[in-house]
C-alpha cells in the first residue's frame, strides 16, 4: 500500500501517533473495550486526524485490513489445524517429552527455543509459532507453573531470527538496499541471532519474565477436549510432519536464490513445481493433509477429524480478526505518510551511522508498528550516507543487524504480532506490554549491543 504525502510535518504526526496509542491502550485497559472494536475505532479516528481525506479513510482501513488478514489468516487456519491434530493424536505430548529428554527437566525452555531457532530458519514469526503451539502446550501442562516460562523462549526464537536472518523479508530487502552480501548477512545473523536469542530471551525468561504468572489455557488449540487414549505415534512421525513444511519452504529459498543468482533458468518446470508448493500456506496445508491421512485416519473416523478441524477453528476467530484490526492501525499509521515526514530529521541526527540506524529504525517501530517497513524504511533513508562512508562488507551486515534491532524493540498495541502472541498464550493486554513489549526489547537491545562488536571488528 501506497504512502500518501503527510500533510503535518513529523513532529504533528508524532503527536498523533502517540495519541491514538494512548486513546487505545485507555479503551481496552481502562474501559475494558473489546480490542478488535478499539483497534478499529481508533485506526478510523487516526486515519482522520493525520489528514488522510474523509472519502478515502474506509477504504484505506479495509485494504490494510485485508493485507494484515491475507498473510496471517492462512497461516493461522493451517497451523491451528495441523497443532490440534498433533495435539488430540498425542503427537505434540511426544515430541515434548523427547525434547525434554534430551535436554533434561530444568532445561524444557532451551529445549523449546533451540527448536524454534532450528525451524524459524525459513519459516515466519506467525506460521513457526501456530505450529510449535501443540509442543509448547503440552510442555507446559506437564512442569505446571506460567505458561510464559515455555512460551517465550520459542516465540522469542521466531522473533529473532524472522528479524535479522535472510530469507526474511526484511533483512533481505535491507541487505539489498545497503549492497550488503546476502550470504554473509546469513552467515552472520544466524549466530548473532542465537546469541541474542540465549542472552535477550532464555536468560531473561528463566530469570524474570518467565516467573509473571499467566496460567495455561490451551483452548485455542482443543476447545476444552483432551487427547485421544490410542497409542501416541513415533517421534520420527511426528518429527516429519513439522519438519516436511520446513524443507519445502527451504528448497523454495534455494530455488529462488538460484534464480536470482542465474544460477538457474528463470522458467522451469520442476523449479516452478518446487517454488509453488515452497509456498508458506501451500507447505502448511501440505503438512496438513499428511498429517491428517497419515496421523489421524488412524485413530478417528472421517467424521470425527473433520468435527476436529472445524473446532479447531472457533477459538482463532477473535485471534484472526483482532489481528486484521492491529494492521489495521498501523497500516493507517503508515499511509499517513510517517516514513516521509521523518526522513529528512532522521536521516540527519549527527550521530554515527550505526547509531543512526538503530535510532531511526526504532523510531519507525514504535510509530508504525511493521517491523518488516522499518527495516526496510531505515535501510532507503540511510543508504546514500551507507554509500558515501563506503563502509567495509562485514560492517554493511552490522548496519543491517543495527536495522534489525530497532525494527524489533518495543512491539506493541500497533503491531499485529502483539496481537498474536497475547491472544494465543491467553494475556490481556497489561500483561503483554509488561512481558511480550519487554522481550522483544531486550532482544533488540541485544542484537544491537553485538552489531556495535561486529562493526569494531569490521
Amino acid at each position: 500500500m501506497d504512502t500518501m504525502t503527510p500533510v503535518y510535518g513529523a513532529g504533528t504526526l508524532l503527536l498523533i501517533a502517540a495519541i491514538a496509542v494512548a486513546a487505545l491502550l485507555v479503551l481496552i485497559i481502562v474501559l475494558r473495550m473489546h480490542a478488535f472494536v478499539a483497534l478499529v475505532l481508533v485506526s478510523l479516528c487516526t486515519a482522520v486526524a493525520a489528514g488522510v481525506p474523509v472519502a478515502d479513510v474506509p477504504a484505506i482501513s479495509i485494504a490494510a485490513f485485508g493485507s494484515t488478514l491475507g498473510s496471517v489468516a492462512l497461516l493461522v487456519g493451517l497451523g491451528v489445524m495441523i497443532g490440534r491434530l498433533l495435539e488430540v493424536t498425542g503427537g505434540a505430548q511426544v515430541l515434548a517429552d523427547t525434547l525434554v529428554s534430551r535436554f533434561g527437566e530444568k532445561r524444557a525452555p532451551m529445549a523449546l527455543g533451540v527448536a524454534a531457532l532450528l525451524f524459524g530458519l525459513p519459516i515466519f514469526f506467525d506460521a513457526g509459532l501456530v505450529v510449535f503451539l501443540p509442543i509448547i502446550f503440552s510442555v507446559a501442562k506437564r512442569f505446571g507453573g506460567s505458561v510464559l516460562m515455555y512460551a517465550l523462549p520459542a516465540a522469542g526464537a521466531f522473533a529473532a531470527m524472522h528479524a535479522i536472518v535472510p530469507p526474511h523479508p526484511g533483512p533481505v530487502t535491507a541487505a539489498t538496499e545497503l549492497g550488503a552480501s546476502i550470504g554473509l548477512t546469513l552467515l552472520v545473523g544466524v549466530v548473532i541471532a542465537v546469541l541474542a536469542w540465549f542472552v535477550g530471551v532464555y536468560l531473561v525468561t528463566t530469570a524474570w519474565l518467565g516467573k509473571i504468572y499467566v496460567p495455561i489455557d490451551d483452548s485455542v488449540l482443543t476447545g476444552g477436549r483432551e487427547a485421544d487414549g490410542g497409542d501416541p505415534p513415533a517421534f520420527g512421525h511426528v518429527l516429519g510432519i513439522l519438519l516436511l513444511p520446513l524443507v519445502l519452504i527451504g528448497a523454495n529459498t534455494v530455488l529462488t536464490t538460484l534464480r536470482t543468482n542465474g544460477t538457474i533458468a528463470e522458467e522451469g518446470g520442476v523449479a516452478d513445481a518446487f517454488i509453488f508448493i515452497g509456498q508458506t500456506p501451500v507447505a502448511l496445508l501440505i503438512a496438513l493433509l499428511v498429517a491428517t491421512y497419515t496421523l489421524a485416519i488412524k485413530r478417528h473416523s472421517r467424521e470425527e477429524i473433520e468435527g476436529l478441524l472445524n473446532d479447531s477453528l472457533g477459538p482463532i476467530c477473535a485471534i484472526i480478526l483482532i489481528t486484521g484490526a492491529g494492521g489495521m492501525f498501523g497500516g493507517v499509521l503508515r499511509y499517513s505518510g510517517i516514513g516521509e515526514a521523518l526522513s529528512d530529521s532522521l536521516a540527519d541526527l549527527g550521530l554515527p551511522l550505526i547509531v543512526s540506524a538503530f535510532v531511526i529504525a526504532t523510531i519507525l517501530r514504535v510509530a508504525q508498528g511493521s517491523a518488516t517497513v522499518a527495516l526496510t524504511t531505515t535501510a532507503g533513508l540511510l543508504s546514500a550516507g551507507v554509500a558515501e562512508a563506503d563502509p567495509s562488507s562485514l560492517q554493511l551486515v552490522a548496519l543491517v543487524l543495527a536495522i534489525a534491532a530497532g525494527a524489533t524493540v518495543l512491539s506493541h498495541v500497533n503491531d499485529s504480532g502483539f496481537w498474536l502472541v497475547s491472544r494465543f498464550f491467553g494475556m490481556d493486554v497489561k500483561t503483554t506490554l509488561k512481558t511480550w513489549t519487554v522481550l522483544e526489547t531486550t532482544l533488540g537491545v541485544t542484537i544491537f549491543v553485538l552489531a556495535l562488536g561486529v562493526w569494531a571488528v569490521g
